[in-house]
Formats: structure tokens, C-alpha cells, sequence
């Protein structure tokens, strides 16, 4: 049989759902777009997410929110936020996974502004870092937040991420924190002590 250069869509997978104390990460679905759209253009979480809104039709990005759905990156995984009634409020993921390094870089957006300072990004944080230091290889978690975004700062803090130093890129600012695997264990209470 002669090898084939189109995409074939992989075989689902059992469906993930991690449970935080105030959210629900879960697989990401189309039904998802229009708050994701609505987000994306926005100015301000634009400005918060360190890149421009999104300059893009509503039909060209549900195509494409469909194909990222059938077609999901093996160096990425990313999730819904939902509020423990089932509203989608945000998203999160884990990207650019170096399984060689074992490292990856995580990302959030709370997107729905009536959740901010809650305490729903922190508990999404904590309910992904569990999920990457349980259920797989990943040794360091690591982000960048915009040197000026203290109130992520201290979220991310409040998570266990600490500042590892100032990182200029696309000529803006940003905070490189991370966790290591040991350290997260260590506030849960499971490393050696």
C-alpha cells in the first residue's frame, strides 16, 4: 500500500476530564468557537495574552477550531475551563512538550471576565499541573506572563511557579516561572520529607 502524504484523523481517545475544587478541564469541542472567537478578538485579552486580536472571519475560524479538534498536535494538549455547572468559561494548555528534556510550556486564558480574581485560574493551574505530574513524564513546567501581569504573577505563585528570570521576546517584557516535578510534589505532601 502506498504511503499517504493526506492527514487521516486518529482514533479518539478516551475522553480526558480533570475535576479541579471550582473548574472542569475537559477535551476541547467545537461547541467551544464562539466563546473562543469572542475572546480572541477582544482588545484587552489580546493585550493580556500578549498578542494582537484576532483578524479573521467567524466561518474561517470555526474550520479551523474543527480542524485543530480532528487533528490535535502530539506536542500540545489543550482544554476547555468549565465552571462546575458546565459553562465554559476559559482555556488552558500544555505546549511545545519536549519529551526529550522532558519540559513543557503550559498557557490560560480566562476569558469570561464575571470569573476573574475568583480563583478559577488558579484551581485550572493546580488541576492541570496534577494531571501533567501524574499522568506523565514532564519533569518542569514552565510559562511567561508579561512582566506587568502581577495579578498572574501571583496566581501562577499561588500554584507553586516561581520567577526564574526576565525574558524580552516580540519586543515586550515577560516573566519566565516554573515548577519541577519535585517541588510540586513537595507541596502536595508526596516527596521525600
Amino acid at each position: 500500500m502506498p504511503f499517504s502524504l493526506s492527514r487521516r484523523k486518529p482514533e479518539p481517545a478516551e475522553p480526558i476530564s480533570l475535576e479541579g475544587k471550582k473548574v472542569e478541564l475537559r477535551e476541547k469541542r467545537i461547541e467551544d468557537a464562539l466563546n473562543d472567537y469572542t475572546w480572541r478578538v477582544d482588545d484587552e485579552l489580546a493585550k493580556l495574552d500578549a498578542t494582537r486580536p484576532l483578524n479573521m472571519a467567524y466561518n474561517d475560524f470555526l474550520r479551523y477550531s474543527q480542524e485543530e479538534i480532528d487533528y490535535p498536535s502530539a506536542r500540545s494538549k489543550r482544554f476547555g475551563i468549565d465552571d462546575l455547572t458546565g459553562k465554559h468559561i476559559g482555556n488552558c494548555m500544555y505546549y511545545d512538550i519536549d519529551t526529550r528534556r522532558r519540559e513543557t510550556e503550559l498557557g490560560i486564558m480566562i476569558g469570561d471576565r464575571a470569573y476573574w480574581s475568583k480563583g478559577y485560574g488558579t484551581d485550572a493551574v493546580d488541576t492541570l499541573l496534577k494531571y501533567i505530574f501524574t499522568q506523565t513524564n514532564l519533569e518542569r513546567v514552565y510559562l511567561h506572563t508579561l512582566d506587568w501581569n502581577h495579578r498572574a504573577q501571583r496566581s501562577f505563585g499561588k500554584s507553586g511557579f516561581r520567577q526564574v528570570k526576565r525574558v524580552r521576546k516580540r519586543g515586550l517584557d515577560f516573566i519566565q516561572m516554573e515548577i519541577l516535578r519535585d517541588e510540586w510534589e513537595k507541596m502536595q505532601g508526596l516527596g521525600e520529607g
